[in-house]
C-alpha cells in the first residue's frame, strides 16, 4: 500500500466532527457541516460484485481490512460481501486463502452460517451486476453501505470520507472522478473520455452529479429503504438509486480511478445500448410528460423522413404524384403509430390495436385540420407580404400539442406503468 493511501486511514470522526470539504450537487466548493439529525454511523457494508475477479479479490480483502481496523478505532464496525455470478474461478476459494492471511486482523469466512467479516456470496438466479448489487443492499443490516468495483479502480481507502459525508448530513455519496481533486489513470484514451463525457451529458437531466456514472458510491440505510420499485438495466445502478431514492443531499469525494490490476473490463458496445435504454427509462420515471413529449416529437420526425423515403419509392416504382404523396402519407401515420405505441406509449402495449390505431388515425386527421386553420390565422396575423412558411411553425406546435394530448390521454391512456 502507498504512503498517500495509508494517509488516507485515518480515522474519520474528525472529519465528522468538523466540516467534510466535498462537493454538494448545484453548490460548487460546498461545505457539509454536520448534522445531528443524521445520526452516527457504527457500522458500514462493503458490497462489492463479482464475476471471474478471484486475481483481485485478496488484495481487495488487504485493503478493504486496513479500512477496516482504522474504521475500528473510531467505533465502526465494517463487514465485507462479494456478490458473485457463479463465477467459478476460484473466488470462493480466494476468499477462504484470505482468511490465513488476515490473521489477527479478522477471519473471513464464506459459510452458510455468514461468520467472519468478510465472506462471498454466489447468485445463480437473476445474474448481473445490478441485481447483484441490489441483492447484496437488501441483504446488507449495517447504518451505511458502500458499493465498489472489485477491480480495484476504485480506492478502499476512501471509505472514511464517504462515511463521514454521510454523518456530514448526505443522503448519497458519490467517490468521484470529475469533481476537484478527483483524477483518473493517465492512459485513458481520446475515445474512452469522450465516451465517458457523453455518457454523464446525457444523464443530466436527472442529476447534477458530475459523475453520475461512478460505480462506487455509499448510501444510509433508511435512503435506501424509500426506493420505489427498482428496475435497473445495465451497470449503472447508482443513477438508479440516485433517481429512485429522490435523493436530495448529494455528496461527491474525490477519488482517483485506477485501471484495473486483474482481469478484463466488462464493458461493451451492448452494455452501452443498455445504458441508453436505462437513462430513456429514468427520464419516464422522473419526467414523465417532457420524456413522453420528446419522444412523440422524435417520432414525428422520424415520420417526416419515412414520409419522404416513401414518396421517394413510390415515384421510382411508377406511382404518380398524388398516390405517392397518399402512400408517404398512409405509411408514414403507421410507422408513427407503431413507433408511438412500442415507446412513447409503452405502458398501453396491452389495449386493442385496432382500437387505438383508428383512434390514432382520426387523431391525426383532426391534427391536421388544427394545423391548417392555425396557420391559416397566423398568416393572417404577420405583417403583410410575409413569407407563408413563417406562419408555418404556428401551425406545427398546434397540431402537435393536439395529437400529444389526444394520444397521450385518450387514445393511449395510462392502464398501468411499466416503469
Amino acid at each position: 500500500m502507498s504512503t498517500h493511501e495509508r494517509a488516507n486511514l485515518a480515522p474519520r470522526g474528525a472529519a465528522a466532527r468538523g466540516a467534510v470539504v466535498v462537493e454538494v450537487a448545484g453548490q460548487a466548493g460546498a461545505t457539509l457541516r454536520a448534522d445531528p439529525s443524521a445520526g452516527a454511523i457504527r457500522s458500514v457494508g462493503v458490497i462489492v460484485p463479482t464475476y471471474r475477479e478471484a486475481l483481485n479479490i485478496p488484495l481487495m480483502i488487504e485493503r478493504v481490512g486496513a479500512v477496516r481496523r482504522a474504521l475500528r478505532g473510531g467505533g465502526v464496525t465494517l463487514s465485507l460481501v462479494f456478490m458473485d455470478d457463479n463465477s467459478r474461478d476460484g473466488s470462493v476459494e480466494a476468499v477462504a486463502r484470505a482468511a490465513a492471511s488476515e490473521g489477527a486482523g479478522g477471519s473471513v469466512g464464506g459459510g452458510a452460517d455468514g461468520s467472519g467479516w468478510a465472506r462471498i456470496v454466489v447468485r445463480t438466479t437473476q445474474r448481473g451486476l445490478s441485481p447483484a448489487v441490489i441483492d447484496g443492499l437488501r441483504s446488507c443490516d449495517a447504518d451505511a453501505m458502500i458499493v465498489m468495483d472489485a477491480d480495484l479502480s476504485h480506492p478502499p481507502e476512501k471509505i472514511p470520507e464517504m462515511i463521514a459525508a454521510l454523518e456530514a448530513g448526505a443522503e448519497f455519496v458519490i467517490g468521484s472522478r470529475y469533481t476537484p481533486g478527483g483524477t483518473t489513470a493517465g492512459d485513458w484514451g481520446l475515445f474512452r473520455r469522450l465516451n465517458s463525457s457523453v455518457a454523464t451529458l446525457i444523464a443530466r437531466p436527472l442529476t447534477r452529479a458530475k459523475d453520475p456514472m461512478a460505480g462506487y458510491f455509499g448510501l444510509r440505510r433508511e435512503t435506501f429503504e424509500r426506493a420505489d420499485a427498482l428496475s435497473p438495466i445495465g451497470y449503472k445502478i447508482g443513477l438508479e438509486l440516485l433517481v429512485k431514492c429522490r435523493v436530495r443531499r448529494l455528496a461527491e469525494v474525490p477519488i482517483h480511478f485506477a485501471d484495473r490490476v486483474h482481469g478484463q473490463s466488462k464493458l461493451s458496445l451492448k452494455e452501452q445500448v443498455r445504458y441508453l435504454r436505462h437513462v430513456r427509462r429514468l427520464l419516464t420515471y422522473k419526467h414523465p410528460n417532457l420524456a413522453a413529449l420528446a419522444q412523440f416529437g422524435l417520432v414525428g420526425a422520424s415520420g417526416m423522413a419515412v414520409n419522404m423515403g416513401t414518396v421517394l419509392a413510390a415515384e421510382r416504382l411508377g406511382a404518380g404524384t398524388q398516390w405517392a404523396l397518399r402512400w408517404g402519407i398512409g405509411v408514414s401515420i403507421l410507422s408513427n403509430f407503431a413507433l408511438n405505441r412500442r415507446f412513447t406509449f409503452g405502458h398501453a402495449r396491452g389495449g386493442s390495436v385496432v382500437t387505438q390505431l383508428v383512434g390514432f388515425v382520426l387523431t391525426c386527421l383532426v391534427g391536421a385540420v388544427i394545423q391548417y386553420v392555425v396557420t391559416a390565422r397566423a398568416l393572417s396575423w404577420l405583417a403583410e407580404g410575409s413569407p407563408t412558411p413563417l406562419a408555418v411553425p404556428f401551425g406545427v406546435a398546434a397540431g402537435m400539442a393536439f395529437n400529444f394530448l389526444i394520444s397521450r390521454y385518450v387514445v393511449f391512456a395510462r392502464g398501468g406503468s411499466r416503469v
